[in-house]
């Protein structure tokens, strides 16, 4: 028995003769006419596909969201601030550190074409957030007047306790050290004496006439002199392109501080300003100081207890009094220093070339310093290795001291054999002759417990012998 259709078979059958019909456009009725058939329009063909629709026009932004101000950049401007060189700025200045520390990477911006008088003032964390910049491009001078400094301030402009920051630019922190200097006399260090120079430094502070004192300084300045610009207890810390000038102590210090960068900076003071170090670094490791030109009345870098792992290469010192390591020692006190390389450094009419200096009485060790391509010229003292460092006419002896071990000097200079060296014991170090020539003969100036001899060397090395360190050459 054949099987019926279903109705919807049935239903669908004429339904797809129908619809080809449509398709060839042939279909007239159900029906079966005599005569001409009424002629339909076609169907439309299908479309071929979706057509894109071209997406509205974005109007352009209007002139005030054009110059709508970056949310992370903090101008001193915006904060107050006048930039004429006479108004206190410091209120402003420390407005826009508040916004800043907000803010992580955000910057503080000092514009150029403006000088920025600002008192003292500390940029300090922790609650700040990381890596923020302040980008100096202008001047920031320091007052000259004694009711901005109280009795005395060790620090001028202080960053404390952040992590990432960046100083940078091309601006200039100024001290106005002249209105400090000429009311402080030098330090006492007799290796510093300054007759000593082959060449005398600008004798720039004795010949200025004396500042008066008047309303405007607003009295005598204070005894204690700040450094110009400190870091402390900060980590990844980089300072760059900036020039930091007549400082009236130190330049630029760093205590307490992990991962410091410091290259393409300058500092520039006269070569008589006293106790004006260019950088000083204390309590400090992982530290990198290089392709920078420092011009002082100190240590160009000053590198004292607790420091490791420091890398200075590339440097311009001079005029000044080279690079030092310590005193270290003083008052009986432990100090430690390690992993010191000092590389490619051109001094010119500093007084010392490469320095490390103890105090009798303290403890620790100085370890793995590495002197290399140290180029001098009218340089009094190229190499001093002093254990008897004192600021006094006479010093005690006292049988404790600072062990040194792992120096050396290579490189067309001296080289010193590793030993370790102390005051109140016998021990000797080799100066070999090198290729190093200077125009005059150079003579040692160490101290030592009672005597002290000095013997020349023509065009060559320096011979020094002393009561309880000898140091030992050939002479030509």
């Amino acid at each position: 028995m054949q099987c019926k259709k279903s109705r919807t078979a049935l239903a669908t059958e004429p339904n797809r003769r129908r619809f080809a019909l449509q398709e060839e456009g042939k279909f007239h009725g159900s029906g079966h006419h005599h005569g001409k058939s009424k002629q339909k329009a076609p169907w439309p063909a299908p479309a071929a596909g979706p057509v894109a629709v071209p997406p509205p026009a974005i109007p352009p932004p209007s002139q005030g969201e054009e110059n709508a101000p970056d949310p992370t950049v903090f101008d001193v401007l915006d904060f107050g601030a006048k930039g004429d060189g006479s108004t206190d700025d410091t209120k402003a200045f420390q407005a826009a550190w508040a916004a800043a520390c907000k803010v992580e990477a955000s910057v503080l911006n000092v514009p150029a074409e403006f000088v920025f008088l600002v008192g003292p003032i500390s940029f300090s964390g922790p609650y700040c957030q990381h890596n923020i910049v302040f980008q100096l491009d202008g001047t920031i001078v320091a007052p000259t007047s004694a009711s901005h400094w109280g009795s005395g301030l060790l620090q001028w402009l202080e960053f404390t306790k952040l992590v990432g920051l960046t100083i940078k630019g091309s601006g200039t922190i100024d001290g106005n050290g002249a209105v400090w200097w000429q009311s402080s006399p030098n330090d006492d260090d007799p290796l510093d004496d300054q007759s000593k120079l082959i060449v005398p430094l600008n004798a720039t502070v004795a010949l200025k006439p004396p500042i008066p004192i008047s309303s405007s300084l607003g009295g005598k300045m204070p005894s204690i002199k700040p450094t110009a610009l400190r870091f402390y207890g900060s980590f990844n810390v980089t300072v760059t392109g900036i020039t930091i000038q007549n400082s009236p102590q130190c330049h630029l210090k760093f205590d307490n501080c992990v991962g410091v960068s410091v290259y393409n900076f300058s500092v520039s003071s006269p070569g008589d300003s006293p106790n004006t170090d260019g950088i000083h670094l204390q309590n400090s490791k992982d530290v990198l100081i290089r392709s920078s030109n420092l011009a002082c009345g100190d240590d160009c870098v000053s590198i004292q207890t607790g420091c490791t792992n420091v890398y200075i290469h590339n440097i311009n010192c001079g005029p000044g009094h080279g690079i030092s390591i310590g005193g270290l020692g003083r008052d009986n006190t432990k100090a430690c220093v390690s992993n010191i390389t000092v590389r490619d450094i051109i001094m010119q009419n500093t007084m010392n070339g490469v320095r490390i200096k103890t105090w009798q009485g303290g403890s620790g060790s100085v370890q793995g310093v590495q002197f290399s391509n140290i180029q001098v010229s009218e340089v009094q003292l190229p190499i001093v290795i002093d254990q008897y460092y004192c600021d006094k006419a006479k010093c005690k002896n006292q049988t404790a001291a600072v062990a040194l071990s792992g120096i050396n000097y290579e490189n067309e200079e001296p080289t010193v054999k590793p030993c370790t060296l102390h005051a109140a014991t016998t021990c000797r170090v080799l100066i070999h002759s090198g290729s190093y020539t200077h125009p005059r003969s150079l003579r040692s100036n160490a101290y030592s417990s009672g005597s002290r001899r000095a013997t020349r060397f023509r065009e060559k090395m320096i011979l020094a012998e002393y009561s309880d360190v000898a140091i030992e050459g050939e002479e030509d």
